[in-house]
């Protein structure tokens, strides 16, 4: 996620800090200091801190959980609304889906547990009402925030935890596309009610949330669509066949020449026999100019990308490009040549595509680029 940046890796995973959390931390330090100076500012900054050390475990929950079924979890993003973990995808069978997504509220439930029982918090209405309030205990307050973060998150606002579980519910009758969609209008109809209530009761926190929500539905059931078009749909069907490739001699200027005279954003970088060598990225492209120049040899800036064969289904490149972030999958044939490759752009112009009306007639085999010399 962009913007954001790591601190720490835990079980494989990257926790990484979204610049908005610091603003909040600062936003509470300021809060509590104008009411109660240095003390209560301290007070309630730890007291956030321990709050995302539980948004943390809660996604540990997930991630855990989804490790039994094979899921890896690159990262972890801590934001002001909580915490998101970037599954490389979610268990497509129901009792799986729901599993993982019920790991997170009871790993909040076990530590307001622990809280009451071992360190006697006492939890009733009043410091659920006033969890913000110094003059409620630490552990009461501790402990009655994560009874509130296993409540909120059972709400079934799709893609909470809650509105996953509505999901794999649903797909026990319908497609898991289907149920995603249904799954999918729910959240985005409760999201305008927490948008609502955010307005009435002036709580920009929940206005946030409730745009989080709707955004995050809408994506998801458009990614839900995608796999299920790609199951359908060959390799050869959406890559890119006609594109400028560089010689393995090119330098960072001929690669910015070329980004301004073609549509490209990613150069392939191939041997005379048309092996791939690496992609030059135009994030990668514009960094080697202001670092080093235009001189720079293109292979010194060049990512390694997965690479798939052209008769592989397309759901195979997708995994790559949504579950490991990869810029492009390269399309090699079996004696290594590269006849193409895929990126999330093109991808995308493909569920246009389909959307409005799918693919009239199969693309013809591609010959591979041209080749520099």
């Amino acid at each position: 996620m962009s913007w954001s940046f790591p601190i720490a890796r835990i079980f494989g995973s990257e926790i990484r800090i979204h610049v908005t959390f610091l603003l909040l931390l600062a936003w509470i330090g300021i809060a509590y200091y104008q009411q109660g100076g240095t003390e209560a500012a301290v007070q309630g900054v730890l007291f956030i801190l321990a709050l995302f050390a539980c948004v943390v475990a809660h996604e540990f929950g997930h991630v855990l959980t989804a490790r039994r079924y094979g899921i890896m979890t690159p990262d972890i993003t801590l934001l002001p609304i909580g915490g998101v973990a970037r599954l490389q995808r979610m268990p497509e069978r129901p009792g799986q889906e729901i599993l993982v997504a019920l790991a997170g509220p009871a790993v909040n439930l076990v530590i307001a547990m622990v809280l009451i029982l071992i360190l006697g918090a006492r939890v009733d209405m009043t410091a659920m009402e006033q969890i913000d309030s110094p003059a409620i205990g630490f552990a009461v307050r501790l402990a009655s925030v994560n009874i509130f973060l296993a409540l909120f998150n059972l709400i079934p606002a799709f893609p909470m935890d809650g509105g996953r579980v509505l999901r794999a519910l649903l797909a026990l009758r319908y497609p898991r596309t289907q149920a995603t969609e249904i799954a999918a209008r729910i959240g985005q109809a409760l999201a305008f009610v927490f948008g609502f209530l955010g307005l009435v009761g002036g709580n920009p926190l929940l206005i946030f949330v409730a745009i989080f929500v709707y955004l995050a539905a809408t994506a998801e059931a458009q990614s839900t669509s995608l796999v299920d078009v790609s199951r359908s749909l060959g390799v050869a069907d959406a890559m890119i066949t006609q594109f400028v490739p560089l010689g393995p001699g090119s330098t960072i200027g001929e690669a910015a020449e070329q980004l301004l005279h073609t549509t490209q954003h990613e150069f392939p970088v191939v041997d005379g026999g048309g092996r791939l060598r690496g992609i030059l990225t135009r994030t990668a492209m514009i960094h080697a100019l202001n670092k080093t120049g235009p001189a720079t040899p293109a292979l010194e800036a060049i990512v390694q990308v997965p690479s798939v064969d052209p008769h592989a289904r397309l759901e195979a490149a997708l995994r790559h490009l949504q579950g490991g972030g990869a810029p492009a999958v390269a399309v090699i044939e079996p004696d290594g040549r590269l006849v193409g490759y895929l990126t999330p752009e093109n991808i995308g112009e493909l569920m246009m595509i389909q959307a409005a009306g799918g693919l009239r007639r199969p693309p013809r085999r591609p010959t591979g680029p041209l080749l520099p010399q």
